[in-house]
């Protein structure tokens, strides 16, 4: 869902692109505080910020309201958006389980200059032990506390088991984190243990039709250090996500990074 993978480059402000921020000020989650980065315009690309560890330090500690509770990174990406839809909270609920539906999702890839499928399959599963597949998960499976389990194959990383945990579901607020289970490699080599990649989203209204999200992914120290860097691919990749949720097309051009 739910893979979250050289310079920072200032895009121009193009509808549904990304601009990358030149804050200096490490990741805030919205958590009673102002984010860092800040949320852009409702009408403006969504911002990103992609830090290495050596920008943070080996021993970085997530805030709380995260759900991490270990230290660090290999790498760090980050975004915030604001986004226009009518739908209540109902609908992001059903954006949210509808695991069936980010097969298809789309990504721009900076190797080969051109859009690609980023989501192979994916499915919704009842979780340990079995991992039997199901039906997607419906709105009212989508409440705090409630632990989440799906199987998704991406292009690079193949097929592995995720756990989605719902950290908060309100009328106004939605905030979830997901993590790999299961091993993650690229043609036999394991790029990511089990925990390595994991991401945190917060989803919020502003106003009847407006909306706020707002996301981290990291990739753990012990990730293989192949996966380092390449920032494009995992801007790209994560505000491939953001689009999805927001309900935009997920390969509409400009592309976040190119």
């Amino acid at each position: 869902m739910w893979s979250q993978f050289t310079s920072l480059i200032l895009l121009l402000p193009l509808f549904f692109g990304a601009v990358s921020t030149q804050q200096d000020g490490r990741p805030q989650p919205p958590c009673g505080v102002d984010p860092v980065p800040g949320y852009p315009g409702v009408n403006d690309p969504p911002t990103t910020k992609f830090w290495e560890r050596s920008d943070l330090g080996r021993d970085w500690l997530p805030p709380a309201c995260t759900g991490w509770t270990t230290r660090g990174f290999s790498t760090l990406t980050v975004i915030a958006g604001r986004f226009r839809s009518p739908a209540g909270m109902d609908k992001m609920r059903r954006r949210l389980g509808a695991i069936s539906e980010l097969k298809g999702t789309r990504y721009w890839s900076t190797t080969h200059q051109e859009w690609q499928t980023l989501i192979v399959d994916a499915y919704a599963t009842t979780g340990p032990p079995a991992h039997q597949r199901r039906k997607d998960f419906l709105p009212d499976e989508i409440v705090e506390g409630a632990l989440l389990y799906f199987r998704q194959t991406d292009n690079l990383s193949g097929a592995a088991t995720y756990r989605v945990h719902v950290l908060r579901s309100s009328a106004d607020q939605l905030a979830f984190n997901i993590e790999n289970l299961t091993t993650m490699r690229y043609l036999l080599v394991p790029l990511f243990g089990p925990g390595d990649m994991q991401s945190v989203h917060f989803i919020e209204r502003e106003s009847p039709e407006v909306w706020r999200y707002f996301s981290i992914a990291r990739t753990g120290q012990t990730a293989n250090s192949l996966a380092a860097g390449h920032e494009a691919s995992s801007v790209n990749r994560a505000v491939a996500f953001f689009r999805y949720i927001a309900g935009i097309p997920t390969d509409k051009d400009p592309p976040a990074m190119r």
